[in-house]
């Protein structure tokens, strides 16, 4: 069980750049949305759409890859020193059976059944989730929630470009129930993140699910093609680093470490000198290209994996699986933590 929650050079490295920075200026000069949590309406970049299971602009957060000269936060050395701290006194782990995340593609012919939201519509965020789970979502009738007291569960229908997150999903009788969510329509050219509300979304931080999650195709293609999400112990309270939207943080220390931080591996390492076991080394290419960000809080450091939701042989740890002979835990631990840097990205205050 587990506990809960190298490439891009000359102009193409340039515009990456100036992409991620143009975001970051958006994020610095927005405030608060009405209700009880931060952030605005943000509009929708135009930019071609990503082709994959990672499906979100090809500029979102997600699918950019980083510049090998992105500016480095100047607290950077004390924010890596904190998450070494945490992963020394809290242990590492990914989250693969439960507190996962189970993904169901479904086709456009999929009904949509409605969806009860057990939040009482208090503010306009909330009242605005009841209504879109009151018209429906496509969930399979062999769906079922992950393991574990969060029920995440993600519906993703390509046809449409519609993407529906539950937390604290389940089945009273025959009807579903969930306490939060969100849907996002026109994923393809989506930022990665909920804007409309921006309150939306099971993590602390609006960031997708689907984008920072393992998929068990990218375990099967040998790559991890997008930045990771990764929860910790402990976050900073009254601060959130951008693309964040909110935090849940409980942490009050200038040291401690801001939901929505992205974290990336030293582009001048050399991964291959450091003799990692197979998946630690897929998980540490992403985070050398793509980064982690931190999109909320966990008993634990810990990566996500997508639950394995058909029948079949376990892909992590099943013969030939990802995990080869190694726990969760010894695969993580043997990640160059050490080696990490933060990304400069706007911090703001939050609540």
């Amino acid at each position: 069980m587990g506990p809960k929650r190298d490439r891009v050079v000359g102009f193409a490295g340039l515009l990456i750049g100036l992409v991620l920075v143009a975001a970051a200026v958006v994020f610095a000069l927005n405030g608060k949305s009405p209700g009880s949590h931060p952030g605005s309406k943000r509009s929708v970049p135009s930019t071609a759409v990503a082709v994959g299971d990672t499906p979100f602009a090809a500029s979102s957060i997600w699918n950019a890859p980083l510049a090998p000269n992105v500016p480095v936060a100047g607290n950077s050395a004390a924010l890596v020193g904190e998450l070494e701290r945490q992963v020394s006194r809290y242990g590492t782990w990914i989250n693969t059976d439960s507190y996962s995340t189970p993904i169901y593609t479904v086709a456009v012919s999929q009904p949509r059944v409605p969806v009860t939201l057990d939040t009482p519509p208090t503010n306009p965020s909330a009242a605005k989730l009841a209504g879109v789970f009151r018209s429906g979502v496509p969930i399979p009738s062999s769906a079922r929630p992950a393991p574990g007291t969060d029920g995440d569960l993600v519906v993703w229908q390509p046809t449409t470009d519609t993407m529906w997150e539950m937390w604290n999903a389940r089945l009273v009788g025959k009807s579903w129930h969930a306490r939060w969510g969100g849907r996002m329509d026109d994923v393809g050219r989506s930022p990665g993140y909920f804007t409309d509300p921006s309150d939306w979304g099971i993590a602390a931080t609006s960031l997708a699910l689907l984008g920072g999650v393992m998929r068990i195709s990218d375990l099967r293609a040998g790559h991890i093609d997008h930045a990771l999400g990764i929860s910790i112990p402990q976050a900073r309270s009254g601060v959130v680093a951008w693309p964040a939207q909110r935090s849940d943080g409980n942490l009050n220390s200038p040291d401690a470490i801001p939901e929505g931080t992205r974290f990336r591996l030293d582009p001048r390492l050399d991964l291959s000198r450091l003799n990692l076991p197979p998946l630690t080394r897929l998980i540490a290419q992403a985070a050398q290209r793509y980064g982690l960000f931190v999109r909320d809080q966990s008993g634990a450091v810990c990566f996500y994996g997508e639950q394995v939701t058909q029948p079949g042989t376990n892909p992590y740890t099943g013969p030939g699986g990802a995990f080869g002979s190694l726990s969760p835990k010894a695969i993580t631990a043997a990640f160059p933590w050490r080696y990490l840097e933060v990304v400069a990205t706007p911090v703001r205050s939050y609540g």
